[in-house]
């Protein structure tokens, strides 16, 4: 058998991690050294470095993020790989902001980590560009995106690795999975973060008045146009717009669309002079837009020009471990909208919520939460405090109905009629 030729070091004061680590990488036929601190590691590397190193993000003395800056500033060729049990947004962007060559959420699969390891080495012995930094400027302002599932995940890591970009991208999900959610959060962690991000649902615009819309209109355009109005990619001029449902675009406006994203310019409606644009554009879908393509009802060429990146946002139904920090966080956001104290839910209540479907997705859930905090009548949820539609629907088939305004009608009511259900 050849001699390994892979050195790979292991920091993380958690000694179980290091030992399975240590034997799997052997396994492999990779020698693998461990440290308890990052302090060891920086003292090591005064005579030696690793073809890779894995380090914990949180560790008594020096941090993994402290020891990842350092890397990056005297061994910037070393691919640095972040392990933490801390998996959300804020610990992947933060890992790839330091220069982090992948981000490796615990508990991970060994045999996945394994195979990250060789990769990372690899790409160093090819010396191949393995920088991946990110300059996320904040954390997500005005929402949060919330998952420890592998799913969510996956879309954390492209978040982390697309934030030195602007290159366009294509969100693909069913309803009420956070697309939006996740574009803000490309345009914040993202150079231009600094600049508008403009929003726009195409379904809801009716196709007549979507094309002023998006490009503005001049005065005396059409009966009504008093004044020259700018349109949305005018006003995400140097930031982000954000096209919700594009399968829903008409067909004249992709066209108008397409020339747009080749040229940078467009005509307002009723205009005569160009117009010059820097705008990112990031889309949404709930459609198959392939299928929309091979039907004729969505150009090619403008499904190739939105699809240079694809994220997909999961269902919930695929990330159901993160239905009690959905449910958590909710519950506390309705509360504090309605200045109410936060509801709890009993054993047999959350083991019900997290078991169903959930047809419309976070939204529906976030719609539940809001709906208990107004009508259960005590502290604690139980079964007969749960809406008919789930518990007459197995298959959920129907999202809770009222929006928000309506539900707090019903909470005003109530607390008018002297609290009486």
């Amino acid at each position: 058998m050849d001699k390994p030729t892979e050195n790979i070091w292991i920091a993380d004061d958690d000694r179980s991690i290091r030992w399975v680590l240590e034997r799997a990488l052997q396994k492999a036929d990779i020698t693998a050294r461990c440290f308890e601190t990052a302090d060891q590691v920086l003292s090591a590397l005064r005579t030696a470095e690793p073809d890779v190193l894995l380090t914990d993000i949180r560790m008594p003395g020096t941090d993994g993020l402290v020891l990842l800056k350092k890397m990056q500033q005297e061994h910037p060729d070393i691919p640095v790989i972040i392990m933490t049990a801390h998996s959300d947004l804020d610990s992947a962007v933060m890992a790839y902001q330091g220069g982090a060559f992948e981000y490796l959420p615990k508990p991970f699969d060994i045999n996945e980590a394994v195979e990250l390891v060789r990769r990372a080495s690899r790409l160093r012995h090819e010396s191949r560009s393995t920088d991946i930094n990110t300059k996320a400027a904040k954390l997500i302002e005005g929402g949060e995106i919330i998952g420890k599932a592998p799913a969510m995940q996956e879309v954390f890591r492209a978040i982390g690795r697309l934030s030195k970009s602007s290159i366009t991208v294509l969100i693909t999900g069913e309803s009420g999975t956070g697309k939006e959610l996740i574009a803000k959060a490309l345009h914040t962690h993202s150079p231009r973060a600094k600049q508008p991000f403009i929003a726009l649902n195409t379904a809801a615009i009716p196709s007549e008045l979507l094309e002023s819309e998006l490009f503005g209109h001049e005065k005396g355009a059409f009966t009504g146009a008093y004044a020259q109005r700018k349109g949305r990619f005018e006003q995400a001029d140097g930031g982000t717009l954000f096209l919700d449902e594009i399968g829903d675009m008409p067909a004249e406006l992709q066209t108008r669309l397409l020339r747009v994203l080749a040229e940078g310019t467009f005509y307002r409606v009723g205009g005569h002079l160009p117009v010059e644009v820097d705008a990112r554009i990031i889309a949404a879908t709930h459609q198959n837009l392939e299928e929309l393509v091979k039907k004729g009802s969505f150009r090619e060429d403008l499904f190739h020009r939105l699809n240079v990146i694809r994220i997909h946002s999961p269902p919930l139904r695929e990330r159901r471990d993160d239905i009690p920090l959905l449910l958590q966080t909710f519950l506390r956001h309705a509360a504090e909208e309605l200045h109410v104290d936060i509801k709890t839910l009993s054993p047999k209540v959350s083991d019900f919520l997290q078991s169903r479907t959930w047809a419309g997705n976070v939204r529906q859930l976030e719609n539940t939460c809001r709906w208990l905090t107004v009508m259960a009548s005590a502290q604690e949820v139980v079964m007969d405090d749960l809406p008919t539609e789930l518990l007459e629907h197995e298959e959920e088939q129907a999202v809770i109905q009222g929006d928000w305004d309506k539900i707090l009608a019903q909470y005003a009511d109530r607390q008018l009629a002297g609290g009486s259900k």
